[in-house]
Protein backbone atom coordinates (compact mmCIF):
# COMPACT_ATOMS: atom_id res chain seq x y z
CA UNK A 1 0.00 0.00 0.00
CA UNK A 2 1.60 3.61 -1.28
CA UNK A 3 1.71 6.49 0.81
CA UNK A 4 0.93 8.40 -2.31
CA UNK A 5 -2.24 6.27 -2.82
CA UNK A 6 -3.43 8.52 -0.40
CA UNK A 7 -2.38 11.97 -1.44
CA UNK A 8 -5.04 14.44 -2.80
CA UNK A 9 -4.50 18.50 -4.36
CA UNK A 10 -6.21 20.78 -2.17
CA UNK A 11 -5.83 24.92 -3.02
CA UNK A 12 -5.05 27.07 0.18
CA UNK A 13 -8.46 28.89 -0.34
CA UNK A 14 -10.17 25.24 0.67
CA UNK A 15 -8.24 25.65 4.55
CA UNK A 16 -10.18 27.00 6.91
CA UNK A 17 -8.45 29.32 9.10
CA UNK A 18 -11.11 31.02 11.56
CA UNK A 19 -14.18 28.64 13.03
CA UNK A 20 -17.29 29.41 11.84
CA UNK A 21 -19.89 30.76 14.75
CA UNK A 22 -21.98 29.38 16.15
CA UNK A 23 -20.07 26.30 16.36
CA UNK A 24 -22.89 23.94 15.22
CA UNK A 25 -23.27 25.99 11.84
CA UNK A 26 -20.67 24.47 10.04
CA UNK A 27 -22.04 22.41 7.01
CA UNK A 28 -22.41 18.62 7.33
CA UNK A 29 -21.73 16.45 4.52
CA UNK A 30 -23.37 13.09 5.61
CA UNK A 31 -22.92 9.88 3.41
CA UNK A 32 -24.61 6.08 3.52
CA UNK A 33 -22.01 3.81 2.72
CA UNK A 34 -24.64 1.31 1.45
CA UNK A 35 -26.21 3.29 -0.59
CA UNK A 36 -23.90 5.44 -1.91
CA UNK A 37 -26.35 8.64 -1.24
CA UNK A 38 -24.83 12.21 0.05
CA UNK A 39 -27.09 14.75 1.78
CA UNK A 40 -25.54 18.09 2.83
CA UNK A 41 -26.68 19.58 5.69
CA UNK A 42 -25.73 21.93 8.44
CA UNK A 43 -24.28 20.26 11.55
CA UNK A 44 -27.16 21.35 13.91
CA UNK A 45 -28.91 19.06 11.38
CA UNK A 46 -27.45 16.03 13.25
CA UNK A 47 -30.07 14.73 15.12
CA UNK A 48 -32.43 14.01 12.25
CA UNK A 49 -29.69 11.46 10.17
CA UNK A 50 -29.30 9.83 13.80
CA UNK A 51 -31.84 6.78 15.06
CA UNK A 52 -33.23 7.04 18.95
CA UNK A 53 -30.55 5.71 21.14
CA UNK A 54 -27.77 5.50 18.88
CA UNK A 55 -24.64 6.44 21.03
CA UNK A 56 -22.47 9.57 20.32
CA UNK A 57 -18.72 8.70 21.95
CA UNK A 58 -16.94 12.00 22.91
CA UNK A 59 -13.42 12.71 23.81
CA UNK A 60 -12.80 14.57 26.71
CA UNK A 61 -9.36 15.81 26.49
CA UNK A 62 -8.77 19.19 26.61
CA UNK A 63 -5.59 21.08 24.82
CA UNK A 64 -2.85 22.50 27.04
CA UNK A 65 -1.32 25.92 26.38
CA UNK A 66 1.54 23.55 24.61
CA UNK A 67 3.71 25.82 22.90
CA UNK A 68 6.51 28.22 25.41
CA UNK A 69 8.82 30.80 24.24
CA UNK A 70 12.31 30.81 26.01
CA UNK A 71 15.65 31.79 25.63
CA UNK A 72 19.12 30.60 25.91
CA UNK A 73 21.36 31.86 28.98
CA UNK A 74 23.34 33.10 25.69
CA UNK A 75 19.52 34.87 25.07
CA UNK A 76 19.46 32.74 21.71
CA UNK A 77 15.40 32.38 21.20
CA UNK A 78 13.89 28.87 21.63
CA UNK A 79 10.73 27.21 21.45
CA UNK A 80 9.20 24.37 22.90
CA UNK A 81 6.33 22.40 22.18
CA UNK A 82 5.08 19.46 24.56
CA UNK A 83 4.56 16.55 23.31
CA UNK A 84 4.45 13.97 25.84
CA UNK A 85 4.32 13.89 29.31
CA UNK A 86 7.16 11.18 30.97
CA UNK A 87 7.28 12.21 34.53
CA UNK A 88 6.10 15.04 37.27
CA UNK A 89 8.67 17.64 35.86
CA UNK A 90 9.90 15.51 32.52
CA UNK A 91 8.35 16.12 28.78
CA UNK A 92 9.20 14.81 25.24
CA UNK A 93 9.43 18.21 23.69
CA UNK A 94 9.77 19.02 20.38
CA UNK A 95 12.46 22.63 19.86
CA UNK A 96 12.96 25.07 17.65
CA UNK A 97 16.27 27.18 18.11
CA UNK A 98 19.91 26.57 17.42
CA UNK A 99 22.24 24.38 18.78
CA UNK A 100 19.53 23.01 21.20
CA UNK A 101 21.91 19.72 22.47
CA UNK A 102 22.94 17.64 25.87
CA UNK A 103 22.97 19.51 28.82
CA UNK A 104 21.58 23.04 27.72
CA UNK A 105 20.19 25.20 29.80
CA UNK A 106 16.92 26.90 29.02
CA UNK A 107 14.91 30.09 30.47
CA UNK A 108 11.56 30.20 30.26
CA UNK A 109 10.88 32.24 33.09
CA UNK A 110 11.98 34.43 36.35
CA UNK A 111 11.59 31.29 38.31
CA UNK A 112 11.50 28.31 35.42
CA UNK A 113 14.06 26.94 34.00
CA UNK A 114 14.83 23.88 31.62
CA UNK A 115 17.85 21.30 30.83
CA UNK A 116 17.83 18.96 27.45
CA UNK A 117 18.88 15.51 29.40
CA UNK A 118 17.78 13.33 26.33
CA UNK A 119 18.73 13.79 22.21
CA UNK A 120 15.78 12.25 20.65
CA UNK A 121 14.96 11.99 16.68
CA UNK A 122 15.10 14.91 14.67
CA UNK A 123 13.98 17.89 16.67
CA UNK A 124 13.05 16.26 19.64
CA UNK A 125 14.09 16.59 22.86
CA UNK A 126 13.61 14.91 26.76
CA UNK A 127 13.63 17.99 29.11
CA UNK A 128 13.27 18.16 32.91
CA UNK A 129 11.64 21.17 34.08
CA UNK A 130 13.09 22.83 37.37
CA UNK A 131 9.60 22.76 38.50
CA UNK A 132 6.28 21.46 37.08
CA UNK A 133 5.11 23.26 33.73
CA UNK A 134 1.80 22.87 34.66
CA UNK A 135 2.64 25.78 37.21
CA UNK A 136 2.82 27.67 34.57
CA UNK A 137 0.46 27.73 31.99
CA UNK A 138 -0.89 30.70 33.01
CA UNK A 139 2.25 32.68 32.61
CA UNK A 140 3.91 31.04 29.68
CA UNK A 141 1.64 28.95 27.62
CA UNK A 142 0.46 29.26 24.16
CA UNK A 143 -2.49 27.00 22.04
CA UNK A 144 -0.81 25.59 19.41
CA UNK A 145 -2.37 25.86 16.80
CA UNK A 146 -1.63 24.09 13.52
CA UNK A 147 0.92 24.85 11.30
CA UNK A 148 -1.53 25.49 8.60
CA UNK A 149 -3.69 27.67 10.49
CA UNK A 150 -2.14 31.09 10.49
CA UNK A 151 -4.65 33.34 11.97
CA UNK A 152 -4.23 33.65 15.95
CA UNK A 153 -7.72 33.16 17.63
CA UNK A 154 -8.73 36.22 19.41
CA UNK A 155 -10.48 33.31 22.06
CA UNK A 156 -8.35 30.47 22.64
CA UNK A 157 -11.46 28.32 23.75
CA UNK A 158 -12.58 28.51 20.58
CA UNK A 159 -10.26 25.53 19.98
CA UNK A 160 -11.26 23.73 22.96
CA UNK A 161 -14.68 21.34 22.37
CA UNK A 162 -17.34 21.76 24.93
CA UNK A 163 -16.69 18.50 26.21
CA UNK A 164 -12.69 19.42 27.29
CA UNK A 165 -12.64 18.00 30.80
CA UNK A 166 -8.93 16.38 30.88
CA UNK A 167 -5.64 18.39 30.93
CA UNK A 168 -3.11 16.38 27.93
CA UNK A 169 -3.88 17.13 24.48
CA UNK A 170 -1.69 19.18 22.20
CA UNK A 171 -4.09 19.69 19.40
CA UNK A 172 -8.27 19.19 19.30
CA UNK A 173 -10.02 16.55 19.08
CA UNK A 174 -11.71 18.86 16.07
CA UNK A 175 -15.00 16.78 15.42
CA UNK A 176 -15.97 18.02 18.81
CA UNK A 177 -15.69 21.52 17.98
CA UNK A 178 -18.87 21.05 16.14
CA UNK A 179 -20.86 20.97 19.08
CA UNK A 180 -23.12 23.15 21.42
CA UNK A 181 -25.30 22.81 24.68
CA UNK A 182 -27.78 23.66 22.25
CA UNK A 183 -27.07 20.80 19.99
CA UNK A 184 -26.68 18.07 22.91
CA UNK A 185 -29.96 19.32 24.32
CA UNK A 186 -31.12 18.40 20.83
CA UNK A 187 -30.00 14.99 20.40
CA UNK A 188 -31.09 13.92 23.86
CA UNK A 189 -34.44 15.51 23.20
CA UNK A 190 -34.40 12.38 20.02
CA UNK A 191 -32.88 10.08 23.08
CA UNK A 192 -29.53 9.77 21.55
CA UNK A 193 -27.15 8.99 24.01
CA UNK A 194 -23.02 10.55 24.77
CA UNK A 195 -20.34 8.62 26.43
CA UNK A 196 -16.87 9.57 27.24
CA UNK A 197 -13.82 8.67 26.37
CA UNK A 198 -10.44 10.07 26.43
CA UNK A 199 -7.88 10.47 24.29
CA UNK A 200 -4.85 13.25 24.32
CA UNK A 201 -4.03 14.30 20.87
CA UNK A 202 -0.10 14.88 19.70
CA UNK A 203 0.91 17.02 17.28
CA UNK A 204 2.19 13.74 14.97
CA UNK A 205 -1.43 13.66 13.96
CA UNK A 206 -0.97 16.51 11.67
CA UNK A 207 2.33 15.02 10.19
CA UNK A 208 2.13 13.74 6.54
CA UNK A 209 3.62 10.18 6.32
CA UNK A 210 6.72 10.11 4.49
CA UNK A 211 7.61 6.60 4.07
CA UNK A 212 6.90 5.12 0.47
CA UNK A 213 5.39 1.72 1.84
CA UNK A 214 2.48 2.83 4.44
CA UNK A 215 2.88 -0.07 6.44
CA UNK A 216 6.88 0.83 7.26
CA UNK A 217 5.66 3.89 8.89
CA UNK A 218 5.85 4.15 13.07
CA UNK A 219 2.64 5.93 14.11
CA UNK A 220 2.79 8.31 17.34
CA UNK A 221 1.28 6.73 20.77
CA UNK A 222 -1.72 8.23 22.04
CA UNK A 223 -2.36 7.65 25.84
CA UNK A 224 -6.42 6.78 25.74
CA UNK A 225 -8.62 5.87 28.74
CA UNK A 226 -11.84 4.04 28.09
CA UNK A 227 -13.55 4.11 31.50
CA UNK A 228 -16.07 0.95 32.60
CA UNK A 229 -18.84 3.10 32.47
CA UNK A 230 -18.25 3.66 28.63
CA UNK A 231 -17.67 0.25 28.10
CA UNK A 232 -20.51 -0.73 30.35
CA UNK A 233 -23.00 1.13 27.90
CA UNK A 234 -21.41 0.23 24.72
CA UNK A 235 -22.32 -3.37 25.45
CA UNK A 236 -25.70 -2.56 26.43
CA UNK A 237 -26.25 -0.80 22.76
CA UNK A 238 -24.88 -3.31 21.45
CA UNK A 239 -26.72 -6.13 22.62
CA UNK A 240 -29.86 -4.00 22.15
CA UNK A 241 -29.07 -3.67 18.61
CA UNK A 242 -28.13 0.15 18.46
CA UNK A 243 -25.27 1.70 16.86
CA UNK A 244 -21.93 3.06 18.28
CA UNK A 245 -21.06 6.35 16.78
CA UNK A 246 -17.63 7.91 17.43
CA UNK A 247 -16.81 11.51 17.28
CA UNK A 248 -13.62 12.07 15.75
CA UNK A 249 -11.17 9.67 14.50
CA UNK A 250 -9.56 10.12 18.02
CA UNK A 251 -12.57 8.42 19.63
CA UNK A 252 -12.38 6.04 16.81
CA UNK A 253 -8.58 4.93 18.05
CA UNK A 254 -9.36 4.68 21.39
CA UNK A 255 -12.40 2.63 21.33
CA UNK A 256 -10.76 0.01 18.94
CA UNK A 257 -8.14 0.03 20.88
CA UNK A 258 -9.92 -1.30 23.80
CA UNK A 259 -11.83 -3.68 21.46
CA UNK A 260 -8.24 -4.88 20.75
CA UNK A 261 -8.02 -5.86 23.92
CA UNK A 262 -10.79 -7.12 25.17
CA UNK A 263 -10.83 -11.06 26.59
CA UNK A 264 -13.04 -13.62 27.17
CA UNK A 265 -14.98 -13.21 23.85
CA UNK A 266 -16.01 -9.83 25.55
CA UNK A 267 -16.74 -6.82 22.85
CA UNK A 268 -15.15 -4.30 24.72
CA UNK A 269 -13.34 -3.72 28.24
CA UNK A 270 -11.73 -1.03 30.08
CA UNK A 271 -8.76 0.06 29.29
CA UNK A 272 -5.73 2.59 30.35
CA UNK A 273 -2.35 3.26 28.25
CA UNK A 274 -0.85 4.07 25.20
CA UNK A 275 -1.98 2.99 22.09
CA UNK A 276 -0.33 2.56 18.95
CA UNK A 277 -3.05 1.32 16.46
CA UNK A 278 -2.80 1.84 13.34
CA UNK A 279 -5.88 1.48 11.16
CA UNK A 280 -5.12 1.04 8.07
CA UNK A 281 -8.08 0.09 4.79
CA UNK A 282 -8.45 -3.98 5.31
CA UNK A 283 -8.86 -3.24 8.81
CA UNK A 284 -12.15 -4.82 10.66
CA UNK A 285 -13.76 -2.34 12.99
CA UNK A 286 -14.78 -4.13 15.86
CA UNK A 287 -16.98 -1.28 17.84
CA UNK A 288 -17.42 1.78 15.26
CA UNK A 289 -21.07 1.93 13.58
CA UNK A 290 -20.55 4.96 12.38
CA UNK A 291 -18.48 8.17 12.37
CA UNK A 292 -18.18 11.94 12.83
CA UNK A 293 -15.11 13.51 11.56
CA UNK A 294 -13.72 16.61 9.79
CA UNK A 295 -11.72 16.37 6.09
CA UNK A 296 -8.44 15.42 6.67
CA UNK A 297 -4.51 15.94 5.46
CA UNK A 298 -3.39 13.98 2.49
CA UNK A 299 -1.13 11.58 3.23
CA UNK A 300 -1.99 11.70 6.83
CA UNK A 301 -3.24 8.53 9.37
CA UNK A 302 -5.70 10.07 9.71
CA UNK A 303 -7.23 10.11 6.02
CA UNK A 304 -6.07 6.34 5.87
CA UNK A 305 -8.53 5.40 8.87
CA UNK A 306 -11.08 7.03 7.25
CA UNK A 307 -10.18 5.49 4.17
CA UNK A 308 -9.95 2.00 6.07
CA UNK A 309 -14.19 2.60 7.31
CA UNK A 310 -15.70 4.07 4.38
CA UNK A 311 -13.36 2.76 1.05
CA UNK A 312 -10.18 5.15 0.16
CA UNK A 313 -12.32 5.47 -3.73
CA UNK A 314 -14.84 6.54 -1.64
CA UNK A 315 -13.30 9.03 0.66
CA UNK A 316 -11.65 10.95 -2.57
CA UNK A 317 -14.76 10.84 -4.61
CA UNK A 318 -16.64 12.59 -1.45
CA UNK A 319 -13.30 15.06 -0.79
CA UNK A 320 -14.38 16.70 -4.69
CA UNK A 321 -17.40 16.72 -3.87
CA UNK A 322 -16.38 18.72 -0.79
CA UNK A 323 -13.60 21.16 -2.46
CA UNK A 324 -17.17 21.43 -5.61
CA UNK A 325 -19.31 22.20 -2.92
CA UNK A 326 -16.64 25.01 -1.08
CA UNK A 327 -16.81 23.19 2.14
CA UNK A 328 -14.01 23.96 4.64
CA UNK A 329 -10.93 21.47 5.15
CA UNK A 330 -9.25 20.47 8.37
CA UNK A 331 -9.43 21.50 12.10
CA UNK A 332 -11.79 24.52 11.64
CA UNK A 333 -13.09 23.34 8.76
CA UNK A 334 -16.59 21.16 8.06
CA UNK A 335 -17.88 17.48 9.05
CA UNK A 336 -18.49 14.72 7.24
CA UNK A 337 -21.10 12.36 9.01
CA UNK A 338 -20.54 8.51 7.32
CA UNK A 339 -23.28 6.01 8.07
Amino acid sequence: MKTSDFNYDLPTEYIAQTPVEPRDSSKLMVYYRQSDKVVHAQFRDLPQFLDRNDLLVVNQTKVIPARIFAKKETGGKVELLLIKKQSPDTWEVLVKGKHLVMGKKIIIDKNLTAQIVDMLDGTRRLIQFSSPIEEYYDRVGHVPLPPYIHHPLSNPDRYQTMFAQEDGSAAAPTAGLHFTPQLVQSLSNHQIDLAKVILHVVLDTFSPVREDDVEQHKIHTEWCSIPADTVELIRQKRRDGNRIIAVGTTSVRALESAAQRAKNNQLIEEFTGYTDLFILPGYRFKIVDAMITNFHLPRSTLIMLVSAFAGKENIFKLYEIAKKEKYRFYSFGDAMLIL
